[in-house]
């Protein structure tokens, strides 16, 4: 379990660095770049969580088959996203070599309590270029995103 307190300090945010212009690739880098993905969203930091991601990420929700293309509009569709939902890491797993990494959550929303399980891809800079969630059961998409989504 990774508490989010100490990842998000003071509206600051640290991301691993190799040097100015690249993240780091390292398994440490991937799983600390998830952790910022996921506590920059908590704290709805929306600067900060774009800055975890390619500008050609890729989110797929095979549930309710919707794929969303592009950094602006996924970062659209978390602002938008309804309740006043948190989220804390229950796991992060991270293969550099693969640039890959995956996390179990569980998200609250009110009284309710969901898991899911989220697998992530990065580019050669160490930004999230893909996000894959999985939620214990299917179900149809909420109204009010059929302009950021395709279904597929």
């Amino acid at each position: 379990m990774v508490p989010l307190q100490g990842i998000v300090s003071a509206g600051v945010h640290t991301l691993p660095m190799t040097d100015d212009t690249s993240r780091s690739t390292t398994t440490a880098g991937l799983r600390t770049t998830v952790e910022a993905y996921w506590a920059t969203a908590d704290a709805r930091d929306w600067e900060a969580f774009a800055a975890t991601l390619a500008d050609d990420v890729v989110y797929e929700l095979p549930q309710t088959r919707e794929r969303i293309r592009g950094k602006d509009r996924y970062l659209r569709f978390n602002q938008e996203y309804p309740g006043d939902w948190h989220v804390r890491i229950e796991r992060i797993v991270a293969d550099a070599e693969g640039h890959q990494a995956a996390a179990r959550t569980e998200f609250t929303v009110g009284p309710e309590e969901l898991h899911a399980i989220h697998f992530f891809t990065f580019d050669d800079r160490g930004l999230i270029s893909g996000v894959t969630d999985f939620w214990p059961e299917a179900y149809e998409p909420p109204a009010g995103r059929e302009h950021l989504v395709e279904r597929f």
